[in-house]
């Protein structure tokens, strides 16, 4: 059936005749290939016509259970489902809605027979909820590589809905094996950092919190530069500190997270982390004028990990000594100095108050041991 797009509003506002026939042809294929009017119109008012076709080639498939037919379909329990669901960071799902496709059945499958393997329910929610975490930034990372890479100047909606088309579906089929290569290089990083010691077999238990040395490093005067510069040129300052700080996290040292303009860094081996940590700030202050400095803060004790990260009071008190660090310094608390004594020169400035810690904390400034 012949729709009259103009008619319906949808070439409303588009003056050039360019724009407007190449809108008009796009509209056309769409409804063709089976795009209803109403996705049509959303599409158009929310200016991401150009994108219908990425979003149908990534599609998994048409919308055909409930909730209630993936439980039954899956086996699983229907209040367990509906928690994994909200771990993805999904929205809440309503009776009778139909919203999910053939592929979340067979994910849901999948799970299934993990917890049939014996995998705890409340663990596979913690893998799922770090997973979702960590996909949705990885998603936003590809996306908006993806879209400044494929476009041109003067692109019309056509233009650029056609070239994405062809390039997701040249992009799409690598990405996965991609992401599942660099998920496996993980987890083999992860085992090696394992212990499992004669206790923890005894006991069945894996072992809990364990000695770790760790490190925060921010940029000095961030927020002040934010308000002086374009949010573009705010996030490739904490794009490149994030590069500086994967360029120093080399085995056995992890960078475990990046916090705004902040890197996390933790490592079971003191004298490396405290290498890695120096060479960061001699990085960053490599970069030039137009590039903060950068001050760290190190603590060592024990720390639980969990989901990739780690929680504990060395983790908190690195993070409050790196606030006293001045620019282009690191700063390290009495314990993270009594784990590296060698190769190091160690300054004592002072016991310094933290927030949250009872009793004030001494810290020195570390350097490199003079050749």
């Amino acid at each position: 059936m012949e729709v009259d797009f103009a008619a319906e509003g949808l070439l409303d506002g588009l003056d050039d005749e360019r724009a407007r026939a190449a809108r008009l042809r796009l509209l056309e294929r769409l409804h063709r290939e089976g795009v209803p009017l109403e996705e049509l119109r959303e599409a158009a008012a929310q200016q991401r016509l150009a994108l219908v076709p990425v979003e149908r080639a990534l599609s998994p498939g048409p919308l055909r259970y409930t909730r209630e037919e993936l439980a039954q379909l899956s086996g699983l329990d229907l209040e367990f489902l509906g928690r994994l669901w909200r771990a993805m960071g999904m929205a809440e799902v309503e009776s009778g809605d139909r919203v999910f496709t053939e592929a979340d059945a067979e994910a849901a499958r999948l799970v299934r027979r993990a917890i049939d393997a014996g995998m705890p329910e409340d663990g596979i929610l913690d893998i799922v909820r770090v997973a979702s975490q960590s996909m949705a930034r990885t998603a936003a990372a590809v996306g908006g590589v993806f879209a400044q890479a494929f476009i041109r100047p003067g692109d019309t909606e056509l233009d650029l809905a056609l070239r994405y088309d062809e390039a997701v579906r040249e992009v799409a089929p690598v990405t996965v094996p991609l992401l599942n290569h660099v998920f496996l290089l993980h987890q083999l990083q992860q085992l090696r950092q394992a212990t499992l010691g004669g206790a923890a077999l005894a006991e069945g238990r894996l072992g809990g919190a364990r000695e770790i040395t760790v490190c925060f490093a921010d940029l000095v005067g961030f927020t002040r530069l934010g308000e002086r510069v374009p949010a573009s040129e705010l996030g490739a300052v904490a794009g490149r500190l994030g590069d500086l700080a994967a360029e120093v996290a080399t085995e056995p040292v992890r960078l475990v997270k990046m916090i705004g303009d902040a890197a996390m860094l933790v490592s079971f081996e003191p004298p490396a982390l405290l290498q890695a940590v120096l060479d960061l700030v001699d990085l960053a202050d490599a970069q030039g004028e137009d590039f903060p400095q950068l001050r760290a803060g190190i603590a060592a004790g024990e720390a639980l990990g969990r989901g990739g990260d780690w929680y504990g009071s060395p983790v908190n008190i690195a993070s409050r000594v790196c606030g006293h660090a001045r620019p282009g310094t690191a700063l390290a608390t009495a314990e993270a100095r009594e784990r590296a004594p060698d190769g190091f020169r160690w300054s004592f400035v002072g016991r310094r108050r933290l927030k949250g810690v009872r009793d004030s904390v001494a810290v020195y400034r570390v350097r490199r041991a003079e050749p």
